[in-house]
């Protein structure tokens, strides 16, 4: 249950905190070289704050629920983060400065809360490290939707930094180490790595689960 608490705060906050402070970097750089742009920057960082309050409140509400109460609740599925809000993330990711393009396959399908909060979780992850290690470089986001399954896989071009891709140990982890366990845990598999023309690549592939009645 620790380890669950520390991935879901590492992936809120870590993620949040990244972006405001490359967008907090940029409005400082604008204030010098283009005064009349900096507003945009600042906007961007108050915007991130409020998505980032949004999430904790959503993330408190599940901690504070107990046993299956926590994914039974409807009112608080409904504000759990989902494959529908993937643009979101994208969207802040370039007002932080970085190239994302986004696409999707398939036909999107209802399915369980899980399985929508694990696939967005791993493009959030995958762009947080995307800002950290290859900052300004060209990202791509790609959602395949199957009637079994649910494929994400979000690449990075250029040399990366890559980050820590070790295994979890016992007590889960953070990071891409975080993400594995929480897809394992739905029978489905992530991999991340460098690529070989250059870059980093995450993929994921997570059995869809239809919506509980």
């Amino acid at each position: 249950e620790r380890a669950r608490i520390a991935r879901e705060l590492h992936d809120v906050v870590t993620h949040h905190v990244t972006a405001m402070v490359v967008q907090a970097d940029a409005a400082q750089f604008l204030l010098t070289s283009a005064p009349e742009r900096a507003g945009e920057g600042l906007t961007a960082v108050s915007d991130t704050g409020r998505r980032a309050l949004t999430e904790l409140r959503y993330l408190l509400g599940v901690l504070e629920a107990t046993g299956e109460s926590a994914s039974a609740d409807p009112a608080r599925a409904g504000r759990a983060p989902t494959l529908g809000r993937v643009g979101d993330l994208v969207e802040q990711a370039r007002r932080s400065g970085q190239p994302v393009g986004f696409s999707e396959q398939g036909e999107r399908r209802p399915r369980s809360v899980d399985v929508e909060l694990a696939a967005y979780r791993v493009v959030q992850e995958a762009l947080t490290n995307a800002m950290k290690y290859a900052a300004g470089k060209p990202a791509r986001v790609l959602l395949r939707h199957g009637a079994e399954h649910i494929e994400i896989e979000v690449t990075t071009d250029g040399p990366v930094a890559a980050p820590v891709t070790r295994k979890p140990g016992p007590a889960g982890g953070r990071g891409l180490a975080g993400l594995r366990a929480r897809v394992r845990m739905l029978d489905g598999e992530l991999e991340a790595g460098p690529r070989p023309e250059g870059g980093f690549e995450v993929r994921a592939t997570i059995p869809s689960r239809p919506l509980q009645e």
